[in-house]
């Protein structure tokens, strides 16, 4: 996937996953939202046919209030369809019904997703008091699965790496003697013992991974097994592992720690193995963004200094927190001095006093930070990077920096 089609994509997902968290927001009283999913290989005609008798059958519901709000919302759902000859690639899904907002009151919202990450697998019509949205949220669960593995002779680890997301799962420590023998054992005795206490901990961890992995090994790209030499090497040479995982196995690589926090710094020695996998290349971006912060003049953060530097152009690529939910506000005074200001996704408009000349400002404008920000950098040719927050420094574009930073073309003393 190239660089402008991995953008693309993410795009695509941030926009699924925004209407996804409107629609389960919304709640409504009875059986009167509406959803509806359509798999790629249905007939259109088929689906309003359904509505179609569905409309028919609601003139049967008892409460005259519901009995409307579900009839309003299946013929907006069929006011959508007939813009559809076929469903798009991978299906589509269509919500509709009246949300309440609260004092007794509705509103009527209708909502469509075409061509989902995924294939829509199966089709589903439903009145509920809320979306049933579960089949597209499973699609935008973290992507690729890694079995991890790091041991030495005294403890080993096991776990997943799950898209950017390492998961300790069990441990074992063992009973493996030292290399010092013991007061009236023979050297041939003790080695033997030694080497048979060493046999029964690998396979022990053999068993935690088979327990772990097997069940998934279909779902598994790969396995990575860490440790110092020559414990991970005697591991692998002697086929303690089930072997379709032994079959996965993509490379196996020093690691100086093996607790928990040993599978972190397995996926961090795996870079090159896993260079194609999201965690490495957030994990790249923030390490030069830091780098610029620490020892460079080509970082930027915050939300004012990044969009300024956004409209000169100077950014080269955005860096956007996935877990960013702000919207921006657009002030205006009556002097016309213009100000924008970051505000919480599910909070009011709040008043606003302009910087420049204290008079009360006008909200003219209210729309979400991330799509304000990345129309911008469309316009001036910068590439746009969501990050994760599943990692340290990830995490801290979030909480220190805002959830919105860049790394420059040129310094701008901005």
């Amino acid at each position: 996937m190239s660089a402008q089609e991995a953008e693309q994509s993410d795009r695509k997902k941030y926009e699924f996953r925004k209407v996804i968290e409107d629609l389960k927001e919304y709640e409504g009283s009875g059986t009167q939202l509406v959803s509806i999913y359509v798999t790629p290989g249905e007939m259109i005609s088929d689906i309003v046919a359904h509505v179609n008798e569905e409309y028919s059958e609601a003139s049967n519901i008892k409460s005259k209030q519901t009995r409307t709000n579900v009839q309003d919302a299946l013929k907006s759902i069929k006011d959508r369809l007939r813009y559809y000859d076929t469903p798009p690639e991978n299906g589509m899904a269509v919500f509709s019904g009246a949300i309440d907002t609260g004092g007794g009151r509705t509103d009527m919202v209708t909502r469509v997703l075409e061509d989902p990450p995924q294939p829509i697998q199966s089709s589903l019509y439903r009145c509920s008091s809320e979306f049933v949205t579960e089949p597209l949220e499973q699609m935008f669960a973290d992507q690729g699965l890694f079995g991890l593995v790091v041991l030495d002779r005294r403890e080993a680890n096991v776990g997943w790496l799950r898209g950017k997301r390492v998961e300790p799962v069990k441990s074992a420590s063992s009973l493996v003697p030292g290399k010092q023998r013991k007061g009236g054992q023979s050297a041939q005795r003790f080695a033997r013992l030694r080497l048979e206490a060493i046999d029964n901990f690998y396979q022990e961890v053999a068993g935690m991974a088979n327990d772990l992995m097997v069940p998934e090994r279909h779902e598994i790209d790969g396995v990575l097994v860490g440790g110092p030499s020559p414990t991970k090497d005697e591991f692998l040479d002697g086929d303690y592992l089930h072997h379709e995982l032994g079959e996965k196995v993509i490379g196996k690589f020093d690691v100086a720690y093996t607790d928990e926090s040993g599978l972190s710094d397995l996926v961090d020695s795996a870079g090159d193995a896993l260079a194609d996998q999201a965690v490495m290349q957030d994990k790249a971006e923030m390490e030069e963004f830091f780098s610029e912060l620490h020892g460079g003049d080509l970082a930027t953060y915050g939300f004012g200094p990044t969009r300024e530097n956004l409209v000169l152009g100077s950014v080269d690529r955005l860096l956007i927190s996935e877990e960013l939910r702000d919207d921006v506000v657009t002030y205006e005074c009556p002097d016309g001095h213009t100000e924008r200001e970051l505000v919480d996704r599910r909070s009011d408009t709040p008043e606003h006093a302009c910087d420049e000349c204290g008079a009360e400002a006008e909200a003219i404008e209210r729309e979400d930070a991330i799509e304000h920000l990345m129309t911008i950098a469309d316009n001036r040719g910068t590439e746009t990077k969501f990050i994760s927050e599943d990692f340290e420094k990830g995490e801290q574009l979030l909480n220190a920096f805002g959830g919105i930073a860049g790394i420059l073309r040129y310094s701008t003393g901005v």
